[in-house]
């Protein structure tokens, strides 16, 4: 399973019992800024009952219960990091407690999935090999190219428009192949590819982001 990093923290909120749990995630680069990102909650949400965390940074991993019974808040939070495979990320839950109790398993099930709707609503990428290359074509290939990478999935990152047209791509090393046939047989030929070159990136459903 390859690595994913959070791009974009979001957050969400779960009701269970009239108790209401806040997720809030960031990507962060070092524990400092983690730590720091925590205390922002508690004092955001100063007056809530709990503001439970975990991180995962730098192979750094810890959460906090913050009063929970030991064992169902923080560590769920973290199954969910670890589940999800992030490598950079911190998500504190806060609980405004609805008056009544969960129970053990209630409160690991909420801290678990408010944690889940946090990562859902933040843009998360993951990790690839592939390569970069270009594409010289003439006006008529360009549709036909554009077609084609949108059925592929490759990403078109640039295109230069001169007397013909320079695209530059990044697709992922088993799906380089089939592209570049269907981009030769498509063009009849004329398309030149060059400039292959190996390269990590991280890939979103938005998206790519070359590291």
């Amino acid at each position: 399973m390859s690595n994913k990093i959070i791009i974009e923290g979001g957050s969400g909120e779960i009701v269970e019992k009239k108790s209401r749990f806040i997720a809030t995630v960031k990507a962060v680069e070092t524990e400092e800024e983690a730590i720091a990102f925590i205390n922002e909650m508690k004092k955001k949400y100063w007056d809530a009952r709990h503001n439970c965390m975990a991180y995962i940074v730098n192979d750094i991993k810890r959460f906090s219960d913050d009063g929970e019974p030991q064992g169902t808040a923080g560590k769920p939070i973290l199954d969910v990091l670890e589940g999800k495979n992030i490598s950079n990320g911190v998500i504190v839950v806060t609980r405004y407690f609805g008056g009544i109790l969960l129970g053990t398993g209630g409160l690991v099930r909420a801290y678990q999935k408010s944690a889940i709707e946090g990562l859902e609503n933040s843009v998360i990428a993951e990790k690839c090999n592939g390569y970069i290359s270009v594409i010289l074509t003439d006006y008529n290939g360009l549709g036909k190219i554009q077609y084609i990478a949108s059925n592929e999935g490759i990403n078109l990152i640039d295109i230069m428009y001169t007397d013909n047209v320079t695209i530059k791509f990044v697709s992922l090393k088993d799906e380089y192949n089939s592209f570049v046939n269907k981009v030769i047989e498509a063009t009849a030929g004329k398309a030149q590819i060059s400039d292959r070159n190996e390269i990590d990136f991280y890939k979103t459903e938005n998206g790519i982001h070359i590291i």
